[in-house]
């Protein structure tokens, strides 16, 4: 139970996540730095102290780690496609960045950001736990540095450091910068890939901030349970291409239509990608051999011990998520979308 106020940093609190996270940690009373490449007006707004710097540079990490109680490491890079060192420099030195801050200014507790990505390996995932291993190659630079870093975070909780890892699995809601825009934006474009029956879970982005907070409360009043890992979601797995057509919808956009197999996406990003890389061309392939897998399975997990140790469950359903997300895109989201466009 939170008590008195602590001092928190959020890697990425400027972000999506990062900012639900900021936000709920403010409301209970809590003293927030955000550590961002950018500066945010809403965040001054909440009296939220803002450092800008590069999650790579060791020095500002560092020092924004000072002082602090608990320190929340949400900032990556995402995507399907890059250079891999861009990855490599975000996820991998970043994450080492912060656990040597936390180390050096004798920051108690860390909560990382995870993803089920580190751990898929291109074939179906039904209701796997925290036991599953991770896969002996990866198809895109994300999950790959993503997973070094996942790792490098269980090695620190092995040295001392009080660490709890989240794997969110595709957030979602009002004021994402990623998954919703990246629909829209490729609206026309859709097909199914696949059977187009393929189970996935989500999150509902309020929900995967409760979840970071809950687990640094957690490991505040119980440090055995540091170096764990749990997958958090919305517990109600759906089909994917059932939930595509939900944020069409919300966007007022027509669903998808038209199927392609799994074997020809699979094959048509393989050449995409060797294009790509050899002409080389402008932005990203319009598919990718993660992306065909991806769209294809089904992914989706046992959260029990989420819901056991960390007191987890989803407070905002997927209809009401939906319904609130279709407030925010008639609004603001929409025309946010058409100036900054993911491409």
């Amino acid at each position: 139970m939170h008590s008195t106020a602590q001092r928190i940093l959020v890697t990425g609190g400027g972000g999506f996540l990062g900012k639900a996270i900021v936000k709920e940690l403010v409301a209970r009373g809590d003293e927030v730095t955000s550590f961002s490449r950018g500066v945010y007006p809403e965040l001054d707004g909440w009296q939220v102290r803002q450092i800008q710097g590069d999650i790579a540079d060791p020095g500002a990490v560092l020092a924004a780690c000072e002082g602090m109680d608990a320190v929340y490491h949400v900032a990556a890079r995402a995507g399907v496609w890059g250079a891999y060192q861009s990855f490599y420099r975000a996820n991998v030195i970043g994450t080492e960045n912060v656990i040597a801050g936390c180390r050096k200014n004798g920051v108690p507790r860390l909560v990382y950001t995870s993803s089920p990505s580190v751990v898929f390996d291109g074939t179906d995932m039904k209701n796997v736990d925290e036991s599953v291993p991770y896969p002996e190659s990866f198809h895109a630079p994300y999950p790959a540095t993503k997973a070094q870093a996942e790792q490098k975070v269980r090695a620190a909780a092995d040295d001392g450091l009080g660490v709890i890892i989240l794997r969110p699995h595709l957030i979602w809601g009002p004021g994402d910068t990623h998954l919703l825009p990246g629909i829209v934006s490729r609206a026309k474009r859709l097909r199914r890939i696949g059977t187009g029956c393929n189970l996935v879970d989500t999150i509902y982005v309020d929900n995967a901030a409760h979840a970071h907070v809950l687990a640094g409360d957690r490991l505040k009043e119980d440090a055995s349970l540091s170096g764990n890992v749990y997958f958090i979601s919305q517990d109600d797995p759906i089909p994917l291409w059932e939930m595509v057509d939900h944020f069409l919808e919300a966007a007022g956009l027509p669903p998808v239509k038209g199927k392609v197999s799994a074997p020809v996406a699979y094959g048509a990003g393989a050449i995409l990608e060797i294009l790509y890389r050899v002409f080389p061309l402008k932005g990203e392939p319009a598919m990718t051999r993660f992306a065909a897998r991806e769209l294809a399975t089904d992914h989706w997990f046992d959260i029990s011990r989420a819901r056991k140790d960390l007191g987890y469950q989803p407070l905002v359903s997927i209809e009401e998520g939906l319904s609130r997300t279709k407030a925010w895109l008639g609004k603001t989201g929409l025309m946010a979308m058409k100036q900054h466009p993911v491409r």
